[in-house]
């Protein structure tokens, strides 16, 4: 969480570009892997996040929340949730 107007708008924009820690790039690098192509996850992937301090409690952690998000947005897209009423055919 943050107030940081500016840092919010560089991670809405390319969250590559922005100021981060290596802890929560890698922690973005993960999410972003998962949700474009998971079975592209690997052990490999995992041992990355240990790599700057997440536990198997933590990577657990970022796998069910990107999961669920990555799940809700599909339903919410296939239902047209927030794009208003559909035409009349």
């Amino acid at each position: 969480m943050t107030l940081d107007e500016a840092l919010v708008r560089q991670l809405e924009d390319d969250y590559t570009k922005a100021p981060l820690e290596p802890r929560e790039r890698a922690m973005l690098d993960y999410a972003v892997l998962l949700t474009r192509d998971p079975v592209a996850v690997t052990p490999a992937e995992h041992d990355k996040l240990r790599a700057v301090g997440f536990d198997d409690l933590g990577i657990l952690q970022i796998t069910l929340i990107a999961s669920w998000f990555n799940y809700v947005n599909r339903v919410a897209d296939a239902l047209g949730v927030g794009r208003g009423p559909r035409p009349a055919p």
